[in-house]
């Protein structure tokens, strides 16, 4: 298979949903092997961050990435969006901090990229293929990734709310399944911390528009539900769009049943140094071995906030 861009530029605008700023975005196609890169504009001169786990900054709220003190945050759903429909090479620009929320989905960058047109590119796709299970039990909750012949997802979310006692949702990552099922999922919240977190400065540009809001027995919206599960089709995409900062699609099965074993799963040290004991390299004079190896970690836990749907 292909590697994969985007046909022409296109633009839009938003306002992001924790800084309350109007925030405008261009996605410029980009050669093989270029993946994608976001591109700060606002900034003399301007930032490049790769969408790469190596630049995450921050978890908490939101997918943060940056170089150097600069920073975009929110990226989750445009690059849900992109991973979804199989793109693999684009240039973001962006003239602020966050990457717009739109309607809190990933549904009007799917249009922005179909309407961009995806063509292939002559270099083949590369993938990261899991070849062996990883898995991770925490009070409970359980996050596992094993071999698989095709990206999969399958999340169980549980609240103490009557509408979200259970939510469960498989979904094979590929563009069709992405666009039916997942991509209109929107993000969702309570309302009993919308106050906390405008006190610390969060959620300025959050409101109905952009988000499932719950109080203590219902949903807050005129319109209700996109679907009967949106709430767990909104984590699955969440997910896609984390994963895509691997830098490539991953070959594998990824099972997700609540959030603190996913937030576990994300502190890959202890699986890093156990596999590479598995290996071999247990002997220190030969110059690497499991106890003493270096393990860079860049991906951190999310905040009980977006455990919470925020």
């Amino acid at each position: 298979m292909k590697q994969k861009t985007i046909k022409s530029s296109i633009s839009c605008s938003g306002i992001g949903i924790h800084s309350g700023e109007l925030v405008n975005i261009r996605l410029n196609p980009a050669p093989a092997n270029h993946g994608i890169v976001l591109v700060r504009t606002d900034k003399t001169p301007r930032v490049r961050i790769p969408a790469i786990c190596e630049y995450i900054k921050s978890a908490l709220n939101a997918s943060t990435l940056g170089v150097n003190g600069t920073r975009v945050g929110t990226v989750e759903h445009l690059m849900a969006a992109l991973s979804g429909l199989g793109v693999d090479n684009v240039e973001v620009e962006v003239d602020g901090p966050e990457i717009p929320i739109l309607d809190g989905s990933a549904a009007p960058f799917v249009e922005l990229i179909k309407t961009a047109g995806i063509i292939e590119l002559p270099s083949p796709k590369s993938y990261l293929v899991v070849r062996k299970p990883v898995e991770v039990r925490v009070n409970g909750s359980y996050a596992s990734v094993k071999p698989g012949l095709e990206p999969k997802i399958n999340c169980t979310i549980s609240y103490n709310h009557p509408l979200l006692k259970r939510q469960e949702r498989e979904v094979s990552v590929n563009p069709d399944d992405f666009v039916n099922h997942i991509a209109s999922a929107r993000t969702f919240g309570f309302l009993d911390d919308v106050d906390r977190l405008r006190s610390l400065g969060l959620a300025k540009g959050g409101s109905l528009h952009n988000a499932v809001i719950f109080d203590r027995e219902k949903v807050v919206n005129p319109e209700g539900f996109r679907f009967d599960d949106e709430c767990v089709r909104h984590k699955v995409l969440d997910l896609i769009g984390d994963m895509a900062l691997c830098g490539m699609p991953v070959l594998g099965e990824i099972t997700v049943h609540n959030e603190k074993a996913k937030q576990k799963l994300l502190d890959v040290e202890e699986t890093v140094r156990q596999t590479i004991k598995e290996i071999g390299y247990v002997d220190p004079a030969i110059g690497f071995d499991y106890r003493n190896c270096a393990v860079i970690r860049t991906i951190h836990g999310q905040s009980a906030d977006i455990s919470r749907g925020v």
